[in-house]
């Protein structure tokens, strides 16, 4: 169901358990009691389960694009179809030249591990061995890339990565995923020598920055923007880990992930085992709310949007809301009001966690679920196509920073238009929404389009200047 077709001013105080907002197809106008659950908004706890859902986001950008268009926005006009048809033709474009057999794969941080036309995934897999069962394999797969999503924050301009076996050298996202690859095969996050290719609490608990900047290739002549925040957020996931053994088992490995969703169907995994991508973000953001460097938490803004005595959280860690901040025109019901949740990079780390389910035989539905990723990329592609336009020319040569309101509402207005552009890019290329699902968009498409134009414009530097601590940008 596209954001534009519902109704933004729903309060939802009943959803879908797999917290989407979708209902199954033919389940329009019915209500399964089996898989609603009423959510107490009125407290923080119930309030925080709200913000964590793709509804909630979809929702809430949903209602700021409206208001945009209804010229309410004090920072931006929305431009005419006519811009946003030739968005999604420059996506469509872009996607025929990068993929132009029929596969698009999921847009996912395993495409970094490509990079320079090399199969990584092969030479993991090589370093794995052959004795070892799809689940242990998968366990693998799923530390590796949720590590390297956690590094993934723009890594600024000035940064690049050598790689050792080839001489190729790689910036951006490319540079970060290679880096952080090398990084886990060398057995940087493993607090065992006899079992390098994993994460873990204690190895994670105990990394040092300067070790972690050696392994990206960091000096005063090749800085990397928020090293030091990048570090505190792995150390404080060893931390989070080694306190829920229940959910990342007694080492402590983001692998237990795929035990904690797929046990249920068997410890072989078989191939009938399904989860939903709102399972696996569900999952993230309730285990690791507590890693996130924001000082956001639910109980820190009052229910007419303005701040609590003091402002201050109760510091407990479930409710803590991560990539997830206050704008003055979102409503919504009880202590949500004022929020507008993303949750960027737990939605990068669901998307690139699709593949090592699917590899290991777990079928993952409802891909659609997820949103596009308010970052960069995906809206700057928005800025440079004349769709989002900023009132004022002077908030392009402005520093600004996450919790900003233009920040804020530009990253929504990015969430909501891409539900739009979507549809679109798929009659463009003659593909229906199951054989180009959002995530194959994204990957075809809006991401790589949003780069093109920044180099084409800027030299590849983003449209807007933000300052990053390497958590959210």
């Amino acid at each position: 169901m596209s954001s534009s077709n519902r109704n933004s001013n729903d309060e939802f105080p009943n959803m879908p358990a797999d917290g989407s907002g979708s209902l199954a197809p033919g389940g329009e106008g019915t209500v399964d009691p089996s898989i609603e659950f009423a959510v107490d908004t009125a407290h923080p706890a119930g309030a925080a389960s709200l913000l964590r859902t793709t509804a909630a986001i979809r929702e809430r950008a949903a209602a700021l694009l409206a208001r945009a268009r209804r010229g309410e926005s004090q920072w931006f006009r929305i431009g005419s179809d006519d811009a946003l048809e030739d968005a999604a033709r420059t996506v469509a474009e872009v996607t025929r030249e990068r993929y132009p057999w029929d596969t698009i794969p999921y847009h996912s941080r395993w495409r970094h591990f490509e990079a320079g036309g090399i199969d990584r995934l092969k030479q993991l897999d090589e370093l794995l061995g052959k004795g070892i069962d799809a689940r242990q394999r998968a366990r693998a797969h799923i530390d590796l890339v949720l590590v390297s999503v956690l590094l993934d924050a723009g890594a600024g301009a000035d940064w690049h990565y050598t790689e050792p076996a080839t001489g190729e050298r790689y910036t951006r996202s490319e540079g970060l995923g290679v880096a952080s690859f090398h990084a886990f095969t060398s057995g940087l996050f493993s607090s065992d020598p006899d079992h390098p290719l994993q994460a873990d609490a204690a190895g994670l608990k105990g990394l040092v920055t300067d070790r972690l900047g050696d392994a990206f290739q960091v000096s005063d002549v090749n800085p990397l923007v928020g090293l030091a925040g990048r570090a505190i957020l792995l150390r404080r996931l060893g931390e989070a880990m080694s306190e829920q053994p229940e959910t990342f088992g007694e080492d402590g490995r983001p692998a237990g992930m795929f035990d904690a969703l797929v046990a249920p169907f068997g410890a072989a995994s078989p191939p009938t085992a399904e989860i939903t991508a709102h399972q696996i973000l569900s999952l993230l953001l309730e285990s690791l709310s507590r890693i996130w460097p924001s000082a956001n938490a639910v109980d820190s803004i009052a229910i007419d949007g303005s701040d609590n005595a003091g402002g201050i959280p109760s510091g407990d860690p479930a409710l803590a809301l991560g990539d997830c901040w206050r704008h003055s025109a979102v409503r919504g019901p009880g202590l949500t009001n004022g929020w507008m949740p993303f949750h960027k990079l737990s939605q990068w780390l669901t998307y690139s966690l699709l593949e090592p389910f699917e590899w290991a035989g777990v079928k993952v539905r409802q891909l659609d679920a997820l949103t596009a990723l308010p970052e960069y990329r995906n809206g700057g592609l928005l800025i440079d196509s004349g769709v989002i336009v900023p009132k004022d020319p002077a908030f392009l040569t402005r520093r600004w920073k996450a919790g900003d309101e233009f920040i804020v509402e530009w990253r929504a207005l990015t969430v909501a238009l891409l539900d739009e552009v979507a549809p679109r890019v798929r009659k463009v290329l003659d593909r229906t929404e199951e054989e180009l699902p959002l995530a194959c968009v994204l990957e075809g498409g809006t991401w790589a389009a949003g780069r093109s134009l920044a180099q084409r414009l800027r030299d590849g530097a983003p449209p807007l200047l933000i300052e990053s601590d390497g958590t959210v940008f």
